[in-house]
């Protein structure tokens, strides 16, 4: 987990401009919650929320335009405090002289965007919660296939790189390998990346590290993606039952999140990068409402009273 963002990766990241505090921009940034100051602009900072990133939009500015200047230096003074990490203005709304003044004093960076109000709170808003959210690692390889993020996971030296390699062959994406750093967006969505060090790289035995950006170009790879199917690989037993209807609902809990799972049995002779890919493509009719089971369920219970009849 990160425990803050310097306002200085936001500027960057979100290409905001610098009004002034260019000294200042390695503040940090420890909240993902946005305050629009609002009772704050008529003088009530009872509960000033000051270590978040302060926004002003166009109302703001507005009411802040037909405050006295006397009033607006006081109020802007006690806005720009030692722990607020930045105040930003939307619509390229030029700051006041009082704000500025202020912000100098207090050390704050003032920056500016084109953005309206809404869209950059929305922008900084999703940034700054995905970096602040908590991270948890877990092994497995995690593979874009027809535009669906497929974890797939399984015993070591089973063939879960391999598998991946073949996919990228087939023109699907390398998000992570080996280890996989995922973080729970929002109660629906689990987003997975690469640790630092293993960006852009998979692990062959018999080959050692190769990279795939390199070897396959920038389409090959991915920096992050969402997390939406399971696959799991086992090694074939005669002595263990699988799934061979689809019937099955399993699941695998990431951070909260339930993710739907499948698990696919390997012994020698099988494609299971094809599998793979057919399991992301089911997995994707379904979701859109086309279940095969149901099909197959619906032409046996149909055959089933066929027969019947006719006796």
């Amino acid at each position: 987990m990160t425990e803050f963002v310097t306002v200085r990766t936001l500027v960057n990241e979100l290409q905001l401009e610098v009004v002034c505090g260019e000294n200042y921009l390695d503040k940090k940034i420890i909240t993902s919650d946005i305050s629009r100051p609002g009772l704050e602009l008529t003088g009530y900072f009872n509960y000033y929320p000051h270590d978040r990133v302060q926004l002003f939009g166009r109302k703001e500015s507005a009411f802040s335009e037909k405050m006295m200047p006397e009033e607006r230096a006081m109020v802007m003074r006690r806005m720009c405090h030692k722990e607020t990490p930045a105040i930003i203005y939307a619509r390229g709304i030029e700051p006041p002289v009082e704000l500025i003044e202020a912000a100098e004093e207090r050390q704050t960076p003032i920056l500016v965007s084109p953005l309206t109000t809404s869209r950059i709170s929305g922008v900084i808003s999703t940034f700054l919660e995905s970096k602040l959210a908590k991270r948890t690692s877990i092994h497995g390889v995690l593979v874009e296939v027809y535009g669906l993020g497929v974890l797939i996971q399984g015993d070591s030296g089973i063939g879960k790189s391999e598998t991946a390699l073949e996919l990228i062959k087939k023109g699907h994406r390398l998000i992570a390998d080996d280890r996989v750093d995922v973080y729970q967006q929002d109660e629906r969505t689990i987003i997975g990346e690469p640790a630092r060090i293993l960006e852009h790289l998979i692990e062959i035995r018999g080959i050692g590290i190769i990279d795939v950006m390199n070897l396959f170009g920038a389409s090959a790879v991915r920096p992050h993606g969402q997390v939406q199917l399971v696959v799991y690989l086992e090694n074939w037993s005669k002595d263990k039952q699988f799934d061979r209807l689809g019937g099955a609902n399993e699941t695998m809990q990431i951070a909260n999140v339930d993710i739907p799972k499948i698990s696919i049995p390997v012994k020698t002779g099988r494609n299971v990068a094809i599998i793979v890919e057919v399991a992301a493509m089911n997995f994707r009719a379904k979701t859109m409402g086309y279940d095969a089971t149901k099909t197959f369920e619906n032409n046996l219970s149909a055959l089933i009273k066929e027969n019947s009849d006719q006796v």
